[in-house]
């Protein structure tokens, strides 16, 4: 073929791609559109919006599209993240976490999956992803970081719910170290101060009718999560879908919620079902082998092409050799062994289980759902409107030898130590309707969870829980014992209940620290004041409270110096510090504790809310906080004192308040009487834009456990409604 004749036929080949993809366009557009006109979403006085389609298809799209309208851009970074794909819009910074989730997400297996889904899920991922496009073809003023188009197999990236999930165990330094070659580097990664980090997961309470002043079981709702991280919205079809509650931005579920007959509330659980297996290596012939039993087996490798955003906006790629043995993708090195880490990856099973339980309608339809398996990381608390209430472990529990300790790596040499078929259900801590009246789970064990009607540790394997109990634990106990006629309003008080039992256990011996100094011990003046105040406290937190101040600096500058220590077996960090951090120290912690407070306020004295803030100033994920800017005072603590209504927050770069970024983010009360009702508040607002006025039209509300009503039934919304309209129309907000 002549040069001008092949000029010809690569335009006119041009052509007729171009014709064929502007025709394509046009087909999504028409197909959009006709999804919109069935699909109706009225959005209430707070901007919530309740999403209603024909088909349960038709209200997976216009969730997904209401839930752009929102906050478009935590729904593309949660895929971004989900993908593996971050380092496309953060750069280098993220690689190493791109590289943790592409050790376990592939998107061949991921579009392998959706072809093979049944007919149902594949018609929801469908609308899901049109749902998205729709939101991107009408509004050309949203640009996103990197995903321009949603593909319906994405859904399954990200296809249970909860924060961070089992993945987030897997450390980035040791895939940097392993990988990357790169120990230095790996040790170079910011490492906040112990005391920065806050218990995530949340708290669950469940209350059977016969400790209820009408009759009908209650459940709180409480998921402590990284800010902003979930909306509120409901879902209901024409198919008989109706479920409200929490949804993590970018899925199409209700992670958190009910429906007219059941309710469900998922907990982060301290279950052993992530494990790591030390292998035995042998390089021979520039090929990787382990050892196993008496074979010699060899490591699978796949390769890994990861592309990074440079300093100056190019891109870039980083192309990497992951190595596997059958226990799982291997993270680090320890020594000469490399570690591989073993954890579910049920992708299509989670996605039926997260959708097919908001549709359940009793406890044994739940149950069912159950089967499915692909729960590993959540406990569930439930109720229903038959006055059933009940404890779920996670579903996800490979048989194993308990002679093995799995909360640390095992010799991945014997066969004895591999994981087994997943467990029965019923071989897993579990109730239903116990004699106490309550259940709860504050991400502690599940032995005191219904108090003396609790499942018995004994009767369980070890790795059944890997964390024990905790202060929140000690405190929901506290409050639900004795507890009748309760109400929602009463619920919400256990819920916002003031006590703080870490410091009920740790402030008497630090006080008696303080009583056995020396009389000329410089000490013995200078804390007389602070220690007199702690002595007479009631260990209640409060807007107004002096005590709470100096009691969490005190604390937090204490847990930071003991957890730099060595532990001895089984220690936890509250045992360390009343047992084994001595008086000094301890002394040593208040003293620095005053010091702090009179540097940054002029006073040791200091009411609570002058320092617990919140505060959102814009859209952004990662929050920057600024002492000169509005804020709200907030009365309860970090968990990690036992606050069952959490708020982490610490100190940031320029700040001397403390400002929260987790902790309560969704609470709801809810009472399943002949018509479920509810009172719920989302943290700030439903909205991240920072114009509207659903931005921060919450935010008080939160401050306060001042929840509002929910407006689950079509006559709870005459009266509330701010706007109607099919997505994509003239009258969309």
């Amino acid at each position: 073929m002549s040069a001008p004749r092949r000029t010809a036929f690569v335009a006119s080949l041009g052509l007729v791609f171009a014709v064929a993809g502007a025709r394509a366009a046009e087909a999504d557009q028409a197909r959009w559109r006709r999804e919109a006109q069935a699909v109706t979403v009225v959005r209430d006085d707070w901007g919530i919006a309740h999403v209603h389609g024909r088909t349960d298809a038709d209200a997976v799209f216009g969730m997904a599209y209401a839930q752009a309208e929102d906050d478009f851009n935590r729904v593309e970074t949660n895929y971004l993240v989900s993908l593996g794909r971050l380092a496309e819009a953060e750069g280098e910074a993220a690689l190493w976490k791109d590289l943790r989730q592409r050790l376990f997400i592939d998107e061949t297996q991921l579009k392998s999956l959706y072809a093979r889904s049944p007919s149902w899920l594949k018609a929801l991922m469908d609308a899901w992803a049109d749902g998205l496009n729709f939101y991107l073809a009408t509004h050309p003023d949203v640009h996103p970081r990197v995903i321009t188009r949603f593909e319906p197999w994405m859904a399954l990236s990200f296809s249970e719910g909860s924060i961070g999930g089992d993945i987030e165990r897997i450390s980035t330094k040791g895939l940097q170290a392993f990988y990357g070659d790169d120990a230095a580097g790996a040790l170079a990664q910011a490492t906040p101060p112990p005391s920065w980090w806050e218990p995530t997961g949340s708290n669950g309470i469940a209350i059977a009718p016969k400790l209820t002043a009408n009759g009908h079981a209650l459940l709180l709702i409480n998921p402590h999560t990284s800010f902003f991280f979930r909306s509120e919205l409901q879902m209901t079809s024409d198919e008989g879908l109706n479920a409200y509650g929490a949804v993590t931005w970018g899925q199409f579920f209700i992670y958190q919620g009910f429906n007219p007959h059941i309710g469900w509330m998922h907990t982060s659980s301290g279950i052993d079902v992530v494990d790591e297996f030390a292998e035995d290596v042998v390089k021979r012939e520039g090929k990787v082998f382990y050892h196993h039993g008496k074979m010699l087996r060899p490591m699978t490798t796949h390769g890994v092409t990861l592309r990074v955003r440079n300093a100056d906006g190019t891109m870039g790629e980083r192309t990497f050799i992951t190595y596997a043995s059958h226990h799982g993708p291997i993270v680090r090195a320890d020594g000469t062994r490399w570690i591989a880490t073993a954890l579910m990856n049920k992708p299509m099973e989670a996605l039926e289980q997260s959708w097919l339980r908001t549709k359940a309608n009793d406890y044994s339809a739940y149950m069912k759902v159950a089967e499915l398996k692909a729960n590993s990381s959540n406990n569930t608390i439930y109720a229903d409107d038959k006055g059933n209430i009940a404890y779920l472990h996670p579903q996800f529990i490979p048989a194993r030898d308990d002679t093995f300790d799995y909360t640390k790596p095992v010799d991945g040499s014997d066969p004895e130590a591999d994981w087994r078929p997943l467990l029965p259900l019923d071989k897993a801590p579990h109730l239903l309707n116990p004699g106490t009246g309550w259940i709860f789970n504050t991400n502690d064990w599940p032995y005191s969870a219904a108090g003396p009607d609790s499942p018995k540790q004994a009767d369980y394997p070890r790795y059944m829980d890997s964390v024990g109990e905790n202060p929140r634990g000690l405190h929901a106990t506290k409050v639900l014992t004795g507890q009748h006629d309760m109400t929602k309003a009463s619920l919400l008080a256990a819920a916002f209940d003031p006590y703080l039992p870490a410091f009920e256990r740790q402030l008497p011996i630090l006080v008696r620290d303080y009583d056995g100094l020396d009389a000329s011990d410089p000490l013995k003046k200078k804390l007389a004041g602070p220690v007199g105040m702690l002595r007479r406290w009631d260990y209640r937190w409060g807007i107004a409270s002096m005590p709470t101040t100096l009691a969490v600096y005190w604390g937090d500058t204490l847990w930071d110096a003991v957890s730099k220590d060595d532990t001895q077996e089984g220690l936890s960090i509250y045992d360390v510090m009343a047992e084994k951090a001595g008086p000094a120290k301890r002394l040593k912690a208040l003293s620095e504790a005053v010091d702090r407070l009179e540097r940054d306020f002029g006073d040791w004295g200091v009411p609570w809310g002058e320092v617990n803030r919140y505060q959102r100033n814009d859209g952004a994920i990662v929050q920057t906080f600024d002492d000169a800017k509005p804020s709200l005072p907030v009365p309860f603590t970090s968990s990690r004192w036992g606050s069952l209504a959490s708020f982490g927050a610490h100190r940031w770069p320029g700040t001397k308040k403390y400002y929260g970024t987790s902790g309560n983010s969704f609470v709801a009360v809810v009472e399943f009487g002949p018509k479920v009702s509810a009172r719920a508040v989302t943290i700030g607002g439903e909205s991240g834009h920072p114009d509207s006025r659903h931005f921060d039209d919450e935010a008080e509300r939160y401050t306060t456990g001042n929840l509002r009503k929910v407006y689950f039934w079509p006559e709870d919304l005459q009266g509330h409604v701010e706007s109607t309209y099919h997505p994509g129309s003239k009258d969309a907000p």
